[in-house]
């Protein structure tokens, strides 16, 4: 099993054991506030959801990446972190992320970009990493401009929000660029 580390987090490949921790995460109103998915109405919602990636993360050429972010010290789950690979040629993924709340603002999903934007230089020899996120997401956005990616377009009314189409920053980096901040290991 894939597991990637740095002094305080784990990242691993989610399994059907962390579908209870998965869907208390979906079913946060807060982590729900810039989600397209929308809070899961029972387990039996969650288990479709995470299904086709847990199906995913067994096959020998994982196209979409899906971890769970757990703490090294007390072993709680903190979230998911994804990558999802473009096609082979172009060399690029997008990213994405949710944190329980209680780990907001303590640099923890920083912390997990930073770990897993290495990941997509040095082991997937990736080209571009590129992420988008609301543009109302404050913490997000702090998170990827911390972590050096550039703020490379806004996509107007294109994100389904509870509360209606929200814009959208797109923001990468590429493996040239520098790196703002660098994990302890």
């Amino acid at each position: 099993m894939l597991i990637i580390s740095t002094f305080k987090l784990s990242l691993s490949l989610i399994q059907f054991s962390d579908l209870e921790s998965i869907h208390k995460l979906h079913s946060f109103p807060e982590v729900d506030q810039y989600n397209t998915l929308g809070i899961p109405t029972s387990m039996k919602d969650t288990r479709k959801v995470v299904t086709a990636s847990i199906k995913n993360n067994l096959q020998e050429k994982i196209s979409n990446y899906t971890f769970k972010i757990t703490s090294k010290d007390s072993g709680g789950f903190i979230g998911l972190l994804g990558v999802n690979l473009a096609k082979e040629k172009y060399k690029s993924a997008e990213i994405w992320f949710k944190i329980l709340p209680s780990y907001w603002n303590k640099g923890i999903t920083t912390d997990a970009v930073n770990t897993i934007l290495d990941f997509c230089f040095e082991n997937l020899k990736l080209h571009r990493v590129c992420a988008g996120c609301a543009v109302d997401n404050i913490g997000s956005i702090k998170v990827l401009e911390k972590v050096g990616m550039r703020r490379e377009g806004h996509a107007r009314k294109t994100l389904p929000l509870k509360t209606g189409w929200s814009d959208n920053y797109e923001y990468a980096i590429l493996e040239t660029d520098p790196r703002k901040i660098k994990n302890e290991k």
